[in-house]
């Protein structure tokens, strides 16, 4: 029997409401009914009578016109699910939302020491170098430079010169680890949900910016899994374990089909890892932290990074026995982890994800 928790964010179901803006709520309730359009209906529903919609709105009318919109549609048996115009409008949806946010403050992209060729020219510059490309030279600081040099004589020379430096963007592959234990969904806050919504905006990034880009999405409870993305809107936690290094497993093999050149694991959870398969059978441990589950998630961290795959950790969680795990995996595999809430838990992996395709070449 599955254990299904509901939690809708009243603050914001007042954001939503202030704006009137109809689709944006329906979008969200359908993420937190896991794809369940009836489900979602029936809770606007019962918005209105809680008089957080209007009275004289028509719902029916609004209904109706997704349907003629083909956003959603009756099957044979006359029951309603997304379609896929219904799945992109979605996508297009938690993109914008997190966008939003990040236009706000969200945190910036941050600049790495090296540089060297590349496509994209930076206002920085550097020495002129033999076989840079003279098309960047600086003329007004190279000029600078010379009569520097000779104290008001215009006489350049090749030690005047310099040139913008450049920064090359790199293709990257990603794969996005969705914790699905059941403490996803306990201690009244839904984290599934903002999950969902961070994947879905990846992968409307990604089909529309970086098209040569890949991104897999894999789930973990007891067991890991590579789901397609058109069923992100689907997905749902259970009263499954954590199986960390499941996913850490799964996701380097799936990683090293890939050719682009850099390759990346976001890890999203918000517990301890409690399980672990071996010889084909799980092992679980849900009491604390066992040190065997620990260190053959650590080991897999290991073999990520002797691969060269950056495991970057989201933690919906602040328990420090908890925190001290996350910094050991962190410092075993040399990758990063932040400490985040649902709320602000998009805005930390779309500037990381823009950040680590970016990189200097010497």
């Amino acid at each position: 029997m599955r254990h299904r928790y509901r939690y809708l964010d009243p603050e914001l179901i007042r954001a939503l409401l202030a704006a009137l803006n109809l689709r944006a709520l329906f979008n969200q309730l359908l993420l937190a009914s896991g794809g369940d359009v009836e489900q979602a209906q029936e809770w606007m529903r019962q918005l209105q009578e809680q008089g957080f919609l209007p009275e004289d709105l028509d719902l029916d009318a609004f209904f109706a016109g997704l349907e003629e919109e083909q956003v959603i549609a009756r099957d044979a048996d006359g029951n309603l699910s997304l379609t896929g115009i219904g799945e992109r409008r979605i996508r297009r949806s938690a993109f914008e939302e997190i966008f939003q946010h990040l236009d706000r403050g969200g945190p910036g992209y941050h600049r790495v020491a090296d540089a060297g060729q590349g496509v994209e020219r930076l206002p920085e510059t550097r020495a002129y170098r033999f076989g840079d490309d003279v098309a960047l030279i600086d003329p007004l600081r190279s000029v600078h430079n010379a009569l520097r040099r000779t104290h008001g004589r215009l006489e350049l020379a090749e030690e005047d010169l310099e040139v913008y430096e450049t920064e090359h963007l790199t293709a990257c592959a990603t794969v996005v680890a969705i914790d699905v234990s059941h403490s996803m969904v306990l201690y009244g806050e839904d984290r599934i949900t903002p999950a969902k919504k961070v994947a879905l905006a990846l992968t409307e990034l990604i089909t529309s910016k970086y098209p040569k880009d890949h991104l897999g999405v894999i789930l973990f409870g007891d067991r890991a899994q590579e789901i397609s993305l058109s069923e992100l809107t689907y997905v749902d936690a259970g009263p499954y374990h954590t199986n960390t290094r499941d996913a850490l497993q799964l996701a380097r093999a799936l990683l090293a089909r890939r050719k682009q050149p850099n390759k990346q694991i976001f890890l999203i959870t918000d517990g301890k890892p409690s399980a672990i398969t071996e010889g084909g059978r799980i092992y679980k441990n849900p009491f604390g932290l066992d040190m065997r589950i620990v260190n053959r998630t650590l080991e897999e961290a290991d073999l990520c990074r002797r691969q060269k795959v950056v495991i970057t950790t989201f933690m919906i969680a602040t328990d420090p026995s908890l925190t001290a795990f996350v910094e050991q995996l962190t410092k075993v595999n040399r990758g990063r982890a932040y400490f985040a809430s649902p709320l602000n838990l998009g805005e930390f992996i779309l500037a990381d994800y823009i950040r680590n395709r970016r990189r200097r070449v010497r």
